[in-house]
């Protein structure tokens, strides 16, 4: 797997790098800015971007926009935001912009290594990785929304794992409950949220999205 880092911390950045290499991974470059970052990804074609939010100039949301510009530059690049805070229009600015391949976690998960290289690995793989304290934040905050009052609160936390990533295999383990009790959750978490198999989308990815929009209007 070919990775580009940008991130304008050099240590981090450097450690990023090392930690990468020790798992045998293609850091094919790394990026102080949102501009060498770019440039970077056009050259490698990396199959996964690491992206710090805050980034030179204004150290405001240059690293998101360079994300999204990436991203439409490149279909199927997959990218992977970090941020030293829950930061919820920047999530949702991201996550809303497209599914699949996209992962957005605090910095300090990339001390817990495990749990940074299982985001890492499934947002390469297509999946979504968003930290469990901003789903939380998010969550919280979209239960204003009067779709989302209909659902039970075992059906929140099943939407919760979801915007994780989980699988239902992994929600049934996190949950301690069957596989099939996650499957009629979900399939009533769909019905709730007036998502149909009619609509020829992914009513998994709808479900997660559907909320992280409704919070996007809220901040």
């Amino acid at each position: 797997m070919r990775v580009v880092i940008a991130e304008d911390d050099p240590l981090l950045r450097e450690g990023l790098a090392l930690l990468l290499h020790a798992e045998s991974l293609d850091v094919a470059a790394t990026a102080g800015t949102p501009e060498e970052a770019l440039a970077a990804i056009d050259t490698y074609r990396p199959d996964v971007a690491i992206f710090d939010v805050r980034m030179p100039p204004t150290h405001t949301d240059e690293g998101i926009r360079a994300a999204v510009e990436a991203r439409s530059r490149h279909t199927g690049l997959a990218v992977l935001v970090l941020s030293a805070y829950v930061e919820q229009s920047f999530a949702t600015q991201l996550l809303t912009g497209g599914v699949g391949g996209l992962g957005y976690l605090l910095k300090e998960r990339v001390g817990r290594v495990e749990e940074f290289l299982d985001a890492l690995y499934r947002v390469a793989d297509g999946g979504t990785a968003i930290d469990p304290e901003i789903v939380a934040q998010l969550f919280t905050r979209s239960r204003q929304d009067t779709r989302l009052e209909r659902l039970s609160p075992r059906e929140r936390d099943v939407l919760a794992l979801m915007a994780e990533g989980l699988g239902n295999s992994a929600i049934a383990a996190r949950l301690v409950v069957t596989d099939g009790a996650v499957h009629k959750h979900i399939r009533s978490i769909f019905a709730k949220l007036d998502l149909s198999p009619a609509d020829r989308v992914d009513r998994r990815v709808a479900a997660v999205l559907h909320y992280l929009e409704d919070v996007r209007r809220l901040v």
